[in-house]
């Protein structure tokens, strides 16, 4: 795969909202203890979490019609920034709750622009990118919870820890600038033939990083474009065994206009299959999320600001996972590696849930990162790869289904966590990894029926 300028950029900025997903979790229980409200209330940052989903999947085609992929992205950031410097000056659970759904609104529509722009790009081997993409926000997600965890116990307090990425996002949003405003190739002739100069350039349609008015996102690679002539985006490369077929860079959606969905065509039973996967694998990691410190307070008898610091051992977990599955998945069919990834979370449970050790379970979460790893990158491949020819329209859908993986399933074990502890109610968890397993198993009938 050609991982092109542009593509590296859009591995960054997902790895901006990652930094604060991965690092709201642990603030959550710190909001609670500050603001002295019931595990309940707290839940309800998650469920804002949601909302923001909600709205972001409302917003996503629209705002990507009218500003183009780039702009939206940047845009996007931009939101996170400013939701993220609202969570820090202010503590009354109003603006915080306001604080979180912004940031959610903007951090989803970083992902439907990622997510868009590498299916656009890679073709067949998107499930590659989007997997690599998911590793590097998690590379940057396991900083932000040890930075808090260190914030804790320097200063007693998170705000430091989580607003590192207002500095990050700044700093990015500058270099690039900077970069956009230097000259990439000569003036004359040779710039307008296609030198190599312009290769690699972060102005090629439809990606984040294109500088100036967006010409036709997503379209496909022409001469001075990122993609060389024998790169994935230009030459359709097999597809793993047991896949289905991914647009090619040549079809309409990856030629034409954002949206891509012609008047009548809906996405298909599959895709509605991969969507309620994405609900439950979802509720998964937001649960372990945000509740895993409260277990390790309650059950293995770690100190606020040890607890918060230890949930990133899921995702270094997860970190780990990603970059082993970026290297399996070309080779494996997705649907078994998927169910591969939910009985190692299986596993991680039992060891995270059973010892009241501190070692032991945060050895759990470990294997738990790893196993959760696999589950958002393969489902939203195969949501994609269900819905060819309607790419924005199905990254903009599966935005909806933070408002059940955000809202209902961690207010739930929230509401449960209050009347019967943290560590029971975490029982929940298998009861979601055994739902998964066996919508997988029918999402596999569907394809094959679909295939044949």
């Amino acid at each position: 795969m050609h991982r092109d300028r542009a593509t590296w950029l859009i591995y960054v900025q997902l790895g901006l909202w990652g930094y604060f997903l991965y690092g709201f979790g642990p603030v959550v229980p710190l909001l609670r203890d500050e603001q002295a409200t019931s595990a309940a209330v707290a839940g309800l940052h998650s469920t804002a979490l949601a909302v923001g989903g909600l709205l972001s999947g409302a917003l996503y085609l629209p705002l990507a019609r009218r500003l183009g992929r780039a702009r939206t992205m940047w845009c996007a950031l931009g939101g996170v920034a400013a939701a993220t410097a609202l969570l820090i000056a202010f503590r009354p659970l109003p603006v915080t709750l306001t604080a979180t759904v912004l940031a959610s609104v903007c951090g989803w529509t970083v992902v439907s622009c990622a997510v868009t722009s590498l299916t656009a790009r890679h073709g067949p081997l998107a499930p590659t990118a989007i997997t690599e993409a998911n590793a590097a926000a998690v590379g940057f997600g396991v900083l932000s919870p040890l930075l808090i965890g260190l914030g804790m116990r320097l200063w007693e307090t998170w705000r430091p820890g989580l607003g590192v990425v207002i500095a990050l996002i700044t700093i990015l949003a500058t270099t690039s600038a900077v970069r956009r405003r230097k000259p990439l190739t000569p003036r004359g002739p040779l710039a307008s033939a296609g030198s190599p100069a312009s290769a690699g350039s972060p102005a090629s349609a439809g990606s984040p990083a294109s500088a100036g008015p967006p010409a036709s996102p997503g379209a496909p690679a022409s001469a001075g474009s990122a993609a060389p002539p024998d790169s994935p985006a230009s030459a359709v490369s097999p597809v793993p065994a047991g896949s289905p077929a991914l647009a090619p860079p040549g079809d309409r959606q990856a030629a034409g206009p954002i949206g891509g969905a012609g008047p009548g065509r809906s996405l298909p039973r599959s895709y509605w299959l991969a969507w309620s996967l994405l609900c439950v694998t979802g509720s998964i990691e937001v649960c372990l999320s945000l509740w895993a410190a409260d277990v390790l307070r309650d059950h293995a008898g770690m100190s606020p600001g040890g607890a918060s610091a230890t949930v990133a051992a899921i995702v270094g977990g997860m970190l780990a996972g990603r970059l082993a599955g970026s290297r399996i998945a070309p080779r494996v069919p997705p649907v078994l590696l998927l169910l591969a990834a939910l009985g190692v979370s299986a596993t991680g449970f039992v060891l995270f849930w059973t010892p009241p050790v501190g070692w032991l379970a945060a050895t759990g979460l470990i294997v738990l990162g790893f196993g959760n790893a696999m589950h958002y990158p393969l489902t939203i491949s195969l949501a994609m790869a269900t819905a060819p020819g309607q790419a924005d329209l199905a990254a903009s859908t599966a935005n909806y289904t933070a408002v059940i993986g955000f809202g209902a399933a961690p207010l739930l074990l929230g509401a449960l966590s209050d009347r019967i502890g943290p560590h029971p109610a975490f029982l929940l968890l298998p009861a979601l990894i055994l739902t998964a397993a066996l919508i997988t198993l029918r999402l596999h009938r569907s394809l094959s029926q679909q295939a044949a």
